[in-house]
């Protein structure tokens, strides 16, 4: 099973830290972009809807006329959790302190015999030393290893949806929020039994081989606004993966939906991006603000 199909960009932003921490694929083809948007409205405040690919290749093309005019539009940024690229070391530093535990076995014994000989061979490419990951709780050695594939992927930090967007708004002195904190987000991880982390890292071994292929049909997805498509790529997988869908996938969303309803009480334009694996499928974000009489229209 398929890391990418399984998980999408949510793990993205922050195992990128790892990879800073711890190959460049070709840039995408130029090609008319069409990533999609939504926005919630009301007489004095709109909420623009925006998925994104936390990670991409350097130079894709993603950004249309439409989503300019919003964002251009917006006085306010929200996105899942602000992380400082320029400074990894505080992302890791919270990243450690919720996954470092005592008496944990060794990593190896964590995967079935027929799994090792990759788990060791990914630990070789990181450059960290075995008895590291040894101390880690399965999860967060998961996002370290998942940090190497995506370095040997070439997807760039700096190349991200939100680093851009980021940017954006800062050089135009407009604010920029969070949904989550970093520490809330890795909690998501952090709270999962031992059993859910460790299909997360057998899942992350299992798609090691078919992750340029993958991430290139998401990406494909993605430009074209394909939302059926962007559902199966980054979600299907979830479906024999409860305790993972609800962490990951259902109850943010739930979470998000009630900020997005309580945000239409204050006045503003606000530009809303966050993994477009939560704008997809049957517990999208639109999904569960309509389900709260919220009127959601899609405007790309």
């Amino acid at each position: 099973m398929s890391i990418f199909k399984r998980f999408g960009g949510r793990l993205a932003a922050i195992s990128a830290v790892a990879a800073t921490a711890c190959g460049t694929a070709p840039a995408a083809e130029p090609a008319p972009a069409n990533p999609a948007l939504w926005k919630v409205a009301d007489h004095d405040t709109t909420v623009y809807l925006f998925g994104t690919i936390h990670l991409l290749p350097k130079d894709t093309n993603w950004r249309s006329n439409a989503f300019d005019k919003a964002a251009a539009g917006a006085d306010t940024l929200v996105v899942e959790t602000v992380i400082d690229e320029s400074n990894p070391a505080a992302t890791m530093s919270e990243l450690l302190q919720l996954a470092v535990s005592p008496g944990l076995p060794p990593i190896a014994e964590r995967v079935p015999p027929e799994k090792r000989a990759a788990l060791q061979a990914l630990i070789a490419k990181s450059g960290i030393p075995a008895s590291m990951y040894d101390r880690l709780e399965t999860w967060a050695a998961a996002f370290m290893l998942l940090g190497v594939q995506f370095k040997e992927l070439g997807l760039d930090p700096g190349s991200g949806v939100e680093s851009a967007l980021k940017k954006q708004f800062t050089d135009s002195k407009k604010v920029i929020g969070q949904l989550e904190t970093n520490a809330e987000q890795l909690g998501f991880f952090d709270r999962l039994s031992e059993e859910a982390q460790r299909k997360f890292l057998v899942a992350m071994l299992d798609g090691a081989g078919d992750m340029n292929r993958e991430f290139k049909g998401m990406l494909d997805a993605w430009t074209r606004g394909d939302v059926k498509a962007i559902a199966q790529s980054f979600n299907s997988d979830l479906s024999d993966a409860e305790e993972l869908r609800d962490a990951l996938l259902t109850q943010r969303n739930a979470n998000w939906a009630n900020w997005v309803k309580g945000r239409l009480d204050q006045p503003g334009t606000v530009l809303v991006a966050v993994g477009a694996g939560h704008l997809a499928g049957e517990q999208s974000l639109q999904s569960m603000l309509e389900k709260q009489g919220v009127k959601v229209t899609r405007v790309q």
